[in-house]
């Protein structure tokens, strides 16, 4: 969803991964005053799965939006709009402690040349159990969210509410 909201509304397109982008990886904060991100430690884990990317630079250089996360292993994660209209993740947060391990056995069972998702399994044993290290994170950027760009953001007018 955040690549095609990135081509949609700012016309910046993804481009193919030399292979598929799979595993929990470290994110830095690029500015922690952001309110988006108020709360996350400077650096904080977050899985992605995916064949694509956007190009940093391209973000960097737009006059309308802000990287806000970034990996150096698995490049952009969260990025806004200055207007604070859209806020855009590539990576998932959403994700349980074992759905990449479904997906690597899905693919595997698929007969696809795939590697285990990167800094996933404990000791980078497959048969071990995975460790979710990122909900903390999931459940303050959705709280953050809600609080800031929703609810404070929402203008409520009380006497055009129809009864």
């Amino acid at each position: 969803g955040a690549q095609a909201a990135l081509y949609h509304h700012y016309g910046i397109d993804k481009f193919e991964l030399p292979k598929k982008c799979s595993g929990i990886f470290e994110h830095t904060i690029c500015d922690p005053t952001l309110k988006i991100v108020q709360g996350f430690e400077d650096v904080f884990h977050a899985p992605h799965s995916r064949y694509t990317a956007n190009s940093l630079e391209e973000i960097k250089q737009h006059q309308d939006l802000t990287a806000v996360a970034t990996s150096d292993d698995a490049g952009l994660f969260l990025m806004k709009s200055k207007d604070d209209k859209h806020i855009m993740v590539t990576g998932h947060l959403e994700y349980d402690a074992m759905t990449l391990k479904e997906e690597y056995d899905r693919d595997v069972a698929k007969g696809l040349d795939i590697e285990p998702p990167e800094n996933y399994f404990p000791n980078d044993d497959i048969t071990a159990q995975p460790l979710n290290t990122w909900r903390a994170h999931t459940h303050l950027l959705f709280s953050n969210w809600l609080n800031y760009y929703v609810y404070q953001e929402t203008p409520y007018i009380w006497n055009k509410v129809n009864k």
